[in-house]
């Protein structure tokens, strides 16, 4: 098969550069684009014609679906790419050609490339259009009628891996390409960014409460005033976070309300 033309669509420029470092490395792929929201997406796929889309679902101008219905009659094969946990998946994994979850693991990710290698050279067109509406109208689906579980996170700990839920989780706290995960007593690395971690987080359960913090709402104990109005938030397990100003008036409207 002749080298293939991939469209990566993600507005996380970090997100980006590691999908591109990983189909680097395919003797296959050729021709690589970019995109970093939906009407980029789409220009994208109107000129380069990809054969393969890689595409997250939550991105500034519109969604991942917003994306997939502009596609028209002669779609690429779709993988998704995305922050989304594995039982919101479910619904619609028979539809997709293959979908790989955020924080990538490069295995998975190489497995889902061959599967979209292989769709790509012997798919029909008329399969590609019925395939990709089941699949919009399951990820639809999957999206309001799943309930709410507890997202989870495999974190690395003394050479083995450890599941932590969010239902454990007291703050996230960015440290430039990754995220120190608090737990009661502990503490562990995640490589994920904090606005793509932030994306996939109950928002109702936790609050961005600093450009570098998130924080869960039932984990603050009080609200401390600082000097020259800014706020401190005071958590459960002791520490002390500083509120951003530009996250403060939601803070005062969600917490204070005084």
């Amino acid at each position: 098969m002749s080298k293939l033309t991939i469209l990566v669509v993600d507005d996380e420029p970090l997100a980006r550069r590691r999908l591109l470092r990983l189909l680097g490395k395919m003797e296959w792929v050729g021709r690589i684009e970019e995109a970093a929201d939906a009407e980029e997406a789409r220009r994208a796929a109107r000129q380069a014609r990809p054969d393969i889309l890689l595409l997250d679902i939550q991105m500034p101008g519109g969604s991942g679906f917003d994306v997939l219905e502009s596609l028209g009659t002669e779609p690429p094969v779709v993988v998704f790419v995305t922050a989304f946990d594995h039982h919101a998946l479910r619904a619609f994994e028979a539809n997709a050609v293959d979908y790989v979850t955020k924080p990538i693991e490069p295995g998975r990710f190489s497995r889902a490339l061959e599967r979209a290698r292989s769709a790509a050279g012997a798919r029909l067109q008329t399969d590609r259009v019925a395939e990709l509406q089941e699949t919009i109208a399951s990820l639809k689906r999957s999206l309001t009628e799943q309930p709410k579980r507890p997202t989870e996170f495999w974190v690395k700990a003394r050479g083995d891996y450890l599941r932590i839920t969010s239902d454990n989780i007291i703050r996230f706290q960015a440290e430039r390409d990754y995220v120190r995960i608090h737990v009661p007593g502990a503490d562990y690395l995640f490589q994920e960014s904090l606005s793509s971690l932030e994306r996939r987080l109950d928002g109702e359960e936790f609050l961005r409460i600093h450009r570098g913090a998130i924080v869960r709402r039932s984990a603050i104990i009080r609200i401390k005033q600082a000097p020259f109005a800014a706020l401190i938030a005071v958590l459960s397990d002791g520490s002390e976070v500083r509120v951003g100003r530009t996250y403060a008036p939601t803070i005062r409207a969600k917490l204070i309300r005084t």
